[in-house]
């Protein structure tokens, strides 16, 4: 019998039935990954390629965007998930150019991520260097672990 990690409103009632749902599909994927050995997903084709990862106080999206200025991006926040979209840019060649390969896209992109806690929208962080867009997204007070006192009676 497998052992499960107790999270609050694992067995019980949400407040948003959706997010329940999104979390159960994530654990369903998780569960058939690791029966089948494929941990890994394929990002091929997905842009920008992304990391979520978490801290007690936070969670953390890393995205690749290499030749994207960040004037060029837009971050935004709905429901439990984060939405970045953007554009990049190839800079305008002669007339007289011609390509032998040509691999790097340009155009208009958008990703939207699921987050895997709620949290505090008002308070998230956006800074984009050598590439590499960092979002910190710090977790709502419900969703932060708390350490209950036990009285004796």
């Amino acid at each position: 019998m497998a052992v499960v990690r107790w999270r609050p409103g694992l067995f019980g009632w949400q407040k948003d039935p959706f997010a329940e749902m999104e979390r159960l599909q994530r654990e369903i994927s998780r569960l058939f990954e690791s029966f089948s050995g494929t941990q890994r997903v394929s990002t091929a084709g997905v842009f920008p390629a992304i990391n979520v990862s978490e801290d007690s106080e936070n969670l953390y999206v890393r995205a690749e965007l290499p030749g994207v200025s960040p004037e060029d991006i837009e971050i935004t926040t709905q429901d439990n998930n984060l939405i970045i979209k953007g554009e990049r840019k190839i800079a305008a060649e002669g007339e007289d150019v011609c390509y032998h390969r040509r691999e790097r896209e340009a155009g208009r992109f958008q990703r939207i991520t699921s987050l895997p806690s709620k949290i505090d929208s008002s308070r998230v962080t956006a800074v984009c260097k050598n590439g590499v867009l960092t979002v910190t997204l710090p977790k709502a007070i419900e969703a932060k672990p708390r350490q209950i006192e036990v009285k004796s009676s």
